[in-house]
């Protein structure tokens, strides 16, 4: 055993029931690090079964896509019908998965639920996101494919064209999470986004009612607001840009009063709390109880990439939130750790951890 490995062990030997937070609060580590220092030990045979692993009731369980995105530009200029030489990059996303993978990285303990194919594709996914989430309860279904984005772009990078293969998101049904319903009804927080079916969603409306577990609801793109449920009475918190806010209501929103009352709308409906992001034009956020704010958004020199940014937005909402912190300070993290993540190459900003955001916060205000 390293040094390091040594503690640990030493730690849970004493205390096998102790969370990983826990661990990495006592030991000064990151509670990645402390994962995936347990991750050894149990390769290694020190450690044997799931003792020391959080009681259920401290989980957030994130439920929805978790995606291979592929991203292939031509080198030259594109031709139909015919081979043309490409420059390509893989990478791991999803709403669902970016949101657990940022919420990891911020110290929460985080189960995701998803629907998966028995390939390379969720091998790779499974490598790049295990240190941040768990992952046991991932349905795996032989003979489907993993969910995928390949996008191509022409040699300036403009889109030419989009594939999505997303058919396997169609088993989280609500079956599937009946089985899960030991977990689901002791988590702390349940978060679903639209790659859900309609039913699901509206079963996880009613589930989070019935066991008082608190529920986030975070859409995907707009022509998935077909899948909000009819029925919201009881969501906690919706998190939602402009463009899917337009498409839901079927109305455009063109200034400050007109946001306003678009997030005034969402919560008469019964959402208790509710975000709409807009852009380089901030966030405005919202409940009957505290009133309607809005935030700038962050000025930021340059836009390295965009992915990621909204599911970073949304992670830090939702901590914040979990944090006990009041409206401004939740819509002023997500607004943060967005702009951080636009200034990534990666999906997820590597630097995370809750000590960063909030001396990014900081530096803010």
């Amino acid at each position: 055993m390293t040094e390091k490995e040594q503690a640990i062990f030493e730690i849970i030997c004493r205390n096998p029931y102790i969370s990983q937070q826990e661990l990495a609060e006592t030991v000064g580590l990151s509670r990645p690090s402390v994962a995936n220092i347990i991750s050894k030990l149990t390769k290694k045979g020190y450690i044997i079964g799931r003792a020391y692993i959080v009681k259920d009731s401290q989980q957030i369980i994130c439920i929805g896509g978790a995606n291979l995105d592929r991203k292939l530009q031509v080198k030259n200029k594109a031709q139909l019908g015919t081979s043309n030489p490409v420059r390509s990059s893989q990478s791991v996303g999803g709403v669902a998965r970016n949101i657990s993978e940022n919420l990891g990285r911020l110290g929460m303990e985080v189960t995701l639920l998803t629907a998966c194919g028995a390939d390379s594709d969720w091998a790779f996914i499974e490598d790049a996101s295990s240190l941040y989430m768990k992952l046991d309860q991932v349905t795996k279904l032989p003979g489907m494919s993993t969910g995928s984005y390949s996008a191509v772009l022409d040699n300036d990078g403009e889109l030419l064209i989009a594939l999505a293969d997303m058919e396997v998101y169609e088993a989280i049904t609500p079956e599937l999470l009946i089985r899960q319903e030991t977990l689901l009804s002791s988590a702390k927080c349940l978060v679903a986004d639209l790659n859900c079916p309609k039913d699901t969603l509206q079963f996880l409306v009613n589930f989070s009612v019935r066991y008082e577990r608190p529920l986030v609801l975070i859409p995907v793109s707009s022509p998935k607001m077909d899948r909000l449920p009819d029925d919201l009475t009881g969501v906690t918190w919706l998190i939602a840009n402009r463009d899917e806010t337009e498409s839901y209501f079927h109305s455009e929103i063109t200034n400050h009063d007109e946001w306003k009352s678009a997030l005034e709308k969402w919560l008469s409906i019964g959402i208790s709390n509710v975000v709409i992001t807009n852009g380089k034009q901030g966030a405005m956020i919202g409940n009957r109880e505290e009133g309607i704010y809005y935030i700038p958004a962050v000025e930021i020199q340059e836009v390295v990439d965009v992915t990621g940014a909204g599911d970073a937005f949304s992670a830090a909402v939702i901590f914040s939130w979990l944090e006990g912190k009041s409206l401004k300070e939740i819509a002023l993290a997500g607004t943060v750790n967005a702009a951080k993540t636009l200034q990534s190459a990666s999906t997820v900003r590597q630097d995370l951890t809750a000590a960063q955001l909030i001396k990014d916060m900081e530096e803010q205000s």
